[in-house]
């Protein structure tokens, strides 16, 4: 699209700043946190990741929808997030899997986005001043009026999203990983079949695909299903999602994984689910300065180093931790914890995603040590 064809978008962070572009997607204004993304690739999982709800997020690789969208590569059932910023959007995709321009698929899910500017300056404005409120718009081209409605937003700290995405209805998901993305195959063992309670604060779907790859039938519960009702499907074990806003504002989520422990049942947490346990054995949380958001994330202890997708922007506090919980990982860029698990019971967690996809798979092998340790314990 010719520039002077195209529909100027403005862009207004809490600070003031104000960054001019051009419109991608729908028209209109969005509002949220600004945060930003560094993979090279995945850019239609990021937008259908439910833990970027209330989030405009920021594509610091320069070109954006070269390969287009397709259905196969959803985390989810629509895009998730507030809206897009991107240096450069590519309207006419070129691979063999594409069946939308990314243009359009953002304006069928009502998704605004901005284009056209140097997203390298504003990533090192959100690195140096933290992730911040921001607002996209194509009606309200006026800064200082735009302004007046980010600040008037909520802050992501103390917002619970979770009842935003949460499933409102019990699911079975018996969907594996498709055969050409299968990058490691399970060990095949003649034992009963493992049933795994899935707690959705935000689930992404190829987390329920690994889990049915390894041969678990996977029960998805909305967030506030209560303890009783989760135990009454007789699980092996307890799985607890990833999942968007403040870990600690979710109140109901944390209350039940106190209650789902004393069930010494095998608990794994992903992201949300791993800051959700912490908080449940007396941990806290903290909100980052903005966050862990990409594909190449060293994590690791003693030596061991695994290269991981993160996607977060609270962490458990090391410091909280009580003396039955040890740290397994930890973020080696900034040495927050990336995983943890309890010295007697069958409880682990990690900050980042085994699951990840497009990768790296480097962690798959935890959906493993979750399979094992129900095999153990059943």
């Amino acid at each position: 699209m010719p520039i002077s064809a195209a529909t100027p978008a403005l862009l207004v962070l809490a600070d003031g700043s104000v960054f001019q572009g051009w419109s991608t997607g729908a028209k209109g204004t969005a509002i949220g946190e600004v945060v930003f993304n560094t993979g090279m690739t995945g850019y239609q999982e990021v937008m259908t990741d439910p833990s970027y709800c209330g989030q405009i997020v920021i594509f610091t690789y320069p070109e954006l929808g070269n390969t287009g969208v397709n259905a196969d590569d959803e985390e989810s059932s629509a895009p998730q997030l507030k809206g897009i910023v991107a240096r450069n959007i590519c309207n006419r995709p070129s691979n063999w899997r594409a069946t939308q321009s990314l243009p359009d698929y953002l304006s069928e899910h009502r998704i605004p986005g901005i284009y056209g500017i140097d997203t390298r300056a504003l990533t090192r404005k959100i690195r140096s001043g933290g992730a911040m409120n921001g607002g996209i718009s194509t009606e309200i081209l006026d800064p200082e009026e735009l302004l007046r409605q980010v600040t008037a937003a909520p802050q992501m700290a103390g917002l619970n999203l979770v009842q935003d995405v949460t499933t409102q209805e019990s699911y079975e998901w018996t969907q594996a990983t498709d055969a050409p993305w299968k990058f490691r195959a399970p060990q095949q063992e003649d034992t009963p079949e493992l049933t795994v309670v899935a707690l959705d604060f935000g689930v992404k779907r190829n987390i329920l695909m690994r889990l049915a790859s390894y041969g678990c039938r996977v029960i998805v519960v909305p967030a506030h299903t209560p303890p009783a009702e989760i135990l009454k499907y007789n699980p092996d074990g307890i799985f607890l999602s990833n999942g968007p806003g403040d870990p600690a504002a979710v109140k109901e989520g944390i209350e039940t994984t106190k209650a789902l422990i004393e069930s010494k049942k095998p608990i794994f947490g992903i992201c949300m689910g791993h800051q959700i346990l912490g908080l449940s054995l007396g941990a806290d949380t903290f909100k980052l300065k903005f966050g862990h958001r990409g594909l190449n994330q060293p994590a690791g202890l003693k030596q061991q180093v695994e290269i991981t997708s993160q996607n977060h922007g609270f962490a458990v506090a090391a410091e909280s931790l009580n003396a039955d919980v040890e740290i397994t990982h930890l973020n080696l860029n900034d040495q927050t914890v990336a995983g943890l698990r309890h010295k007697t019971l069958p409880l682990f967690s990690v900050q980042y995603h085994p699951e990840a996809s497009p990768g790296p798979h480097d962690a798959d092998y935890l959906f493993e040590q979750f399979v094992n340790l129900m095999r153990e314990r059943k």
